[in-house]
């Protein structure tokens, strides 16, 4: 009889709502990072009124990919999410492509919040304790951080993130509201809001940034076992993530255009950078508002890299609970239902790159960091792309009760246009990156490898091990893989042998 000390092989069922869950996946998009950094370089870029406007045509479409996503979940309520809905749709080999490029992507994110770390503590830590701390002592600090929460129950850590998300959601709206009480001038101008000539080239690069700042809404589908209504509340989490983040994010994004004033703001962009969004609520708030704003971006980046850490656990989870990664990734802990063996190896690799990079002398991360967000997020992008096709595919060549809407408009939408998306973000790498065209295509080895190697794992698990390779994205439901057999062929019969009377002897 076991004990509770004894390791499970499931997660804990019914522990959240959909509330939490969109907590969850809100906190990953890190939404305060993305006003101060994100979208004061879209103003640099001349973007002006078109960067609020993109962010809300980005939300439409992934409202539409919503749809889509919600039907999947729907019909495969698991843990390792958009692993499981790719298997389904694109087959088990793309399924096991787009499991490691998840897992390289939101590595490839949470490391370059480890980097951004270092620079928002900076103030802080010379104003409290006048030290000027390495970046590699603040990452290791989250990195101690992340470990230890990433342990514990998913109940407990629902509420953490529900704390820690609303406060975000508070100051960020506050400074948003002191922009738009206080505008530069006195008052509003259209140009804040009507977009003049549009510049094609731009308006593409600003949909990429667009779509790169929601990555994480998607991470929905990875507690959809732990949910009380397992093959509904992922998907109402995923449409409420995308609604809350496209108004807040939009809004946000046109107050600092309003505050800075519409033909000032790319030029403060240009020189201040992510001070900017200090720089006006400094001119229209107390100090201690301003300084509260630096302490919640720290504490929005820690909760990315927490949320990020929760996904990437689960996504090992479910891959070792089908056997497809070693199977002590599955076990969890019936004490707390977390799954506590994939949470500390993924601890244990982000530790290793953490401590690689130190060693390989790295001093000044924040381009690196900015790179390999770039690269996690397009990353992202191409597995949103996989799954829309893969709901496309599924849910019309096996229909289950679905309507028009959600098995073929909704997908179908969703796909052209999430694949525009992909494209735009292709196109304007060298740009996202900020290196020469021809130095880009270095960055997009890794996702190809990632591709390209699960689809190689995926072959060989169908070569050699025909029983796992059947379980793929089945969510560790047993498959039994039943042999042909040979055709029961009946034997020539010896003439005569029925009447052997007329044989003749």
């Amino acid at each position: 009889m076991g004990t509770d000390d004894e390791p499970s092989q499931t997660l804990a069922p019914g522990r959240i709502g959909a509330a939490a869950v969109t907590f969850f996946a809100i906190a990953a998009t890190a939404p305060i990072a993305v006003l101060v950094f994100v979208v004061p370089a879209a103003y640099a870029r001349g973007g002006g009124p078109l960067v609020p406007l993109s962010i809300v045509a980005v939300g439409a479409v992934l409202v539409l990919f919503a749809a889509a996503y919600a039907a999947m979940a729907h019909r495969a309520p698991y843990a390792g999410a958009m692993y499981a809905y790719v298997s389904r749709g694109l087959g088990r080999p793309g399924g096991l492509a787009a499991g490691w490029l998840a897992l390289l992507s939101y590595q490839a994110l949470q490391l370059g919040l480890y980097g951004v770390a270092g620079l928002a503590a900076a103030p802080l830590l010379r104003n409290w304790f006048q030290i000027d701390a390495q970046w590699w002592m603040v990452a290791w600090a989250c990195w101690l951080l992340v470990a230890l929460c990433g342990l514990l129950s998913v109940e407990v850590a629902s509420g953490l993130f529900a704390l820690l998300v609303i406060v975000e959601v508070a100051v960020i709206a506050g400074f948003a509201a002191a922009n738009v009480i206080q505008p530069a001038g006195g008052d509003f101008t259209a140009d804040t809001i009507i977009p003049g000539p549009v510049d094609r080239p731009a308006l593409g690069l600003l949909l990429a940034v667009a779509a790169l700042a929601f990555v994480g809404f998607e991470t929905t589908g990875t507690y959809a076992e732990e949910v009380m209504r397992p093959r509904r509340e992922a998907g109402h989490a995923t449409y409420a993530a995308v609604l809350i983040l496209t108004v807040l994010l939009a809004f946000a994004a046109w107050s600092v255009s309003a505050g800075a004033g519409s033909g000032q703001v790319s030029r403060l962009a240009r020189a201040r950078g992510s001070e900017l969004v200090f720089d006006l609520a400094g001119a229209r708030l107390a100090p201690w508002a301003v300084t509260l704003g630096r302490v919640l971006l720290l504490v929005g980046l820690f909760a990315a890299m927490l949320a990020l850490h929760n996904a990437m656990s689960r996504y090992l989870f479910a891959l070792g609970r089908e056997r497809v990664l070693p199977a002590a990734l599955s076990r969890t802990s019936v004490r707390s239902g977390s799954p506590q063996v994939a949470s500390l190896t993924q601890s244990l690799v982000a530790g290793l790159i953490l401590t690689g990079a130190y060693l390989a002398g790295v001093t000044a991360p924040t381009i690196l960091a900015s790179r390999l967000s770039v690269v996690g997020g397009v990353g992202i992008l191409l597995i949103l792309l996989a799954t829309g096709l893969s709901a496309l595919l599924h849910l019309n060549r096996v229909p289950n009760g679905e309507g028009t809407w959600g098995r073929f408009l909704a997908p179908i939408l969703s796909t052209v246009a999430i694949g525009t998306l992909c494209y735009l973000a292709l196109w304007n790498l060298p740009g996202l990156l900020g290196v020469p065209p021809e130095s880009s295509l270095v960055w997009l080895v890794p996702p190809a490898l990632a591709v390209l190697g699960g689809t190689l794992h995926g072959a060989a698990l169908r070569g050699t091990r025909p029983v796992i390779y059947a379980g793929i994205g089945q969510g560790g439901v047993p498959v039994v893989v039943t042999p042909q057999a040979a055709p029961d062929i009946p034997s020539q019969r010896t003439p005569g042998a029925h009447r052997p009377e007329r044989v003749k002897r």
